[in-house]
């Protein structure tokens, strides 16, 4: 099992797909620090507001691990750009040394103007009988390594599903014919296209916003699983013409 930390959010990382994340809570910054002074990486996991870790928000069973591909310091504020590596599974979760600060043992800090406590105020803060001095929440994990690469046909057929839902968006845009057809060639999302087994992950995460979707495409265990529900998204289409 590897010990990973977790950025827990209402958000859905797939294997390949690239996304940006702007760090400002304190929690996530101790943990920005951590991954950046250990060059190690984070997993991203979809928030379940249905489970209770220290009184945060819980993770989802499934998670994607994230590498850090730029960082820049505006102000307070970190602002990343990741990539999505491989597919985690949750064994044990770590909680955090603190409560969030709508919790009442929280109620010394005031960050209703949103500046929050510095670092060292909120670990000065731990309770003694708290082992622990991360604020965030980590994690036992087992990875899952992409395998299942995809055949030309299956290839042929995920090309047909994106052109299909970029004509969907074409159509909602009102593009004009000509530049439609020039859209849909150039659409980085068709180069994206290939027999690697995070390519139908890194397509589905340009093309797909809804958040149950892509969790349940990031938990899918082969390709055939992923294709059965962008089918399934693509027929939705039809039944609304």
């Amino acid at each position: 099992m590897d010990n990973l930390p977790l950025f827990v959010l209402p958000m859905v990382l797939l294997p390949g797909e690239v996304q940006e994340l702007r760090v400002f809570e304190p929690r996530y910054k101790q943990m920005l620090d951590d991954c950046l002074l250990d060059g190690k990486n984070f997993g991203l996991v979809k928030s379940d507001y249905l489970s209770d870790v220290n009184h945060w928000d819980g993770p989802a069973r499934y998670g994607c691990e994230a590498e850090i591909l730029y960082h820049e310091t505006k102000g307070s504020n970190h602002f990343l750009q990741i990539i999505g590596k491989r597919k985690f599974s949750i064994d044990k979760v770590h909680a955090p040394a603190l409560p969030p600060f709508s919790h009442p043992s929280m109620s010394k800090f005031n960050e209703d103007d949103g500046i929050y406590p510095d670092l060292e105020t909120l670990l000065a803060n731990i309770p003694d009988e708290v082992e622990s001095n991360k604020l965030y929440i980590s994690a036992d994990v087992k990875f899952h390594e992409l395998n299942d690469a995809m055949d030309e046909f299956q290839q042929n057929e995920l090309e047909q599903i994106v052109r299909t839902i970029l004509q969907r968006v074409g159509l909602i845009l009102r593009i004009d014919d000509d530049a439609f057809a020039d859209w849909i060639e150039t659409s980085p999302v068709i180069g994206l296209i290939d027999d690697k087994p995070e390519s139908i992950f890194a397509v589905s995460g340009l093309l797909l916003g809804d958040l149950d979707l892509r969790q349940e495409i990031l938990e899918s265990n082969d390709v055939e699983s992923v294709m059965k529900l962008l089918r399934s998204e693509v027929g939705k289409f039809t039944e609304e013409e």
